[in-house]
């Protein structure tokens, strides 16, 4: 039952989150459709090297994908000092000795 609730209060922050990142998006279109009608057209820069730059898509794939791999490293860690310990929790047949 404590693991259902668990899940439950889980599910109801991430779908909080999800609806205010989404507001958060909706508020950003519109403040960028304002900027667009309000600011007149820039021509565009060739800039020396630009064409090297990562995209913003790039940088953003790239840190969530470093992010991931951390995330797992510490949970493959946390999963080990577990079972370097486990003996020591009381109950375990190891502890018993």
């Amino acid at each position: 039952m404590a693991n259902t609730a668990t899940q439950d209060l889980q599910n109801e922050i991430l779908t909080t989150v999800r609806k205010s990142q989404e507001s958060v998006i909706d508020a950003i279109k519109t403040w960028v459709e304002t900027v667009q009608s309000l600011t007149p057209k820039v021509p565009a820069v060739d800039l020396p090297f630009a064409g090297q730059l990562p995209k913003p898509e790039e940088v953003v794939a790239s840190a969530y994908d470093f992010a991931e791999q951390l995330l797992a490293s510490q949970r493959r860690f946390a999963e080990e000092v577990l079972k370097a310990t486990g003996s020591l929790m009381p109950g375990t047949e190891d502890s018993a000795r």
